[in-house]
């Protein structure tokens, strides 16, 4: 391999790490509190308040919990037990007080640690919680663990399809395609559209929704980067080219559908119990999926002419052409499956949240980064590798540090396995030379 094209891919690799983590600054920038005891309130115009007092007594550092509608924030009392989170939207959110902040001997007396309070006409709504004198029901650590564990797996199934579609395309075009996060949200609105908007049956909407995402992929490589490609535009102005789609086709989704999160039909469900495990039948479908499709994409990169053209073009596309293999047409192919594994991961991940927006494939691009690049660049068992690994960590995370922060566990362990394993868990070393 000569030196140019090493050197020339080695900048991409530190490139993207930049943009990735300019994005992740980006992220975890603008959730920030107004006051210790105040969180998003400056950034929402509604809200939930209230104080938590034991016979009078104000408690410090209680912590609590809002979510719903794709939507999660944290935060812990001050010296007057006074607490307040802004949400982005009306609807029904679900507040939990964790007891184990409480002071020993001390539970909610009335009406649970956990529950749903709606937004309607006010803008601020207040829900004060009842403590007293009790015994607290704990979880055992391993219970945790377990649960925890599970959780990860489902969500890094669900991102494994997403990375392995955006590891395809990165192999055999070399594109680090920032616009991969978009082509995710597509597939779930594709489904809100036909499943709600139209009323379609919830299957045949999914499917629909499926052939839509392959058809977003093959649209956007016909319209945009088969062009550049023939051009001979190189990878680093083709990558910035993705920057700008991205945004672009993320505040048309804004214009088209509003900054509100809505739910797909089927999205509640009661929880089913496994000993410590409780997972809803949603959650056990996803992961079925999940799996097939996992298995069918081994299937077709090992097994069938096209999966090896493939792997062909991913390992050196100039002799595959040599070779006789059509690489415009394998690209073709691999930018529709990437579009559909994009569109199927949005799809389940809508469930997952719950919940349908504009912006939820931007939430989980770091993730899917991070997956592909310790997984190893342009591998698709890497990305997958690298998916559950992200996945399991971002959950067990929580056991120790706050939910809102689980996202940094998952870079830390991206940034210590490319210190010993530069090339990725599943990535070739590179020789100069």
């Amino acid at each position: 391999m000569e030196v140019t094209g090493l050197t020339d891919r080695r900048w991409m690799r530190a490139l993207m790490l930049l943009l990735v983590g300019m994005i992740a600054a980006l992220t975890f920038v603008g959730g920030g509190a107004a006051h210790a005891d105040e969180i998003n309130t400056d950034k929402y115009d509604f809200s939930f308040s209230g104080f938590v007092r034991n016979d009078g007594d104000p408690l410090k550092g209680v912590l609590i919990t809002v979510s719903g509608n794709g939507y999660s924030a944290q935060v812990k009392t001050d010296a007057d037990g006074k607490w307040k989170i802004g949400v982005p939207e009306k609807g029904t959110y679900n507040i939990t007080l964790d007891e184990s902040t409480l002071p020993t001997g001390i539970i909610v007396a009335e009406g649970g640690n956990s529950v749903d309070v709606e937004i309607d006409k006010v803008n601020n709504k207040v829900y004060n919680f009842f403590l007293g004198q009790g015994v607290r029901e704990t979880t055992s650590f391993l219970d945790q663990f377990i649960q925890r564990a599970f959780t990860g797996l489902s969500f890094g199934l669900l991102l494994a399809l997403a990375a392995i579609g955006l590891s395809l395309i990165f192999g055999t075009t070399g594109l680090s395609n920032f616009a991969h996060a978009e082509m995710v949200t597509f597939g779930a609105l594709a489904t809100l559209t036909l499943a709600v908007d139209l009323a379609w049956p919830l299957w045949i909407a999914l499917v629909g929704a499926l052939l839509l995402s392959g058809m977003f992929g093959w649209g956007l490589d016909a319209a945009i980067w088969k062009p550049l490609r023939r051009k001979g535009v190189g990878l680093i102005p083709m990558m910035i080219v993705s920057i700008g789609l991205s945004l672009a086709l993320r505040y048309i989704y804004q214009y088209i559908y509003g900054g509100s999160t809505r739910q797909l039909p089927g999205a509640d469900g009661v929880d089913l119990k496994f000993g410590a495990i409780s997972l809803s039948p949603l959650d056990l479908l996803s992961m079925a999926i999940s799996i097939v499709v996992l298995i069918a994409v081994a299937f077709f990169l090992l097994r069938t002419r096209i999966g090896k053209a493939t792997r062909a073009v991913s390992d050196n596309p100039s002799l595959a052409a040599a070779s006789g293999i059509d690489v415009d047409r394998v690209i073709r192919i691999v930018w529709v499956i990437g579009g559909a594994l994009a569109g199927l991961s949005g799809i389940l991940f809508a469930f997952y949240r719950p919940g349908v927006s504009w912006d939820m494939g931007f939430q989980i691009l770091l993730l899917i980064f991070a997956a592909v690049t310790l997984g190893g660049l342009g591998t698709a068992f890497g990305a997958l590798v690298g998916s559950l690994v992200v996945g399991f960590f971002i959950e067990i995370s929580t056991l120790w540090i706050p939910s809102d922060m689980k996202y940094v566990g998952a870079l830390a362990i991206l940034i210590l396995v490319l210190l010993v394993r530069p090339q990725g868990i599943l990535g070739r070393k590179e020789r100069i030379g």
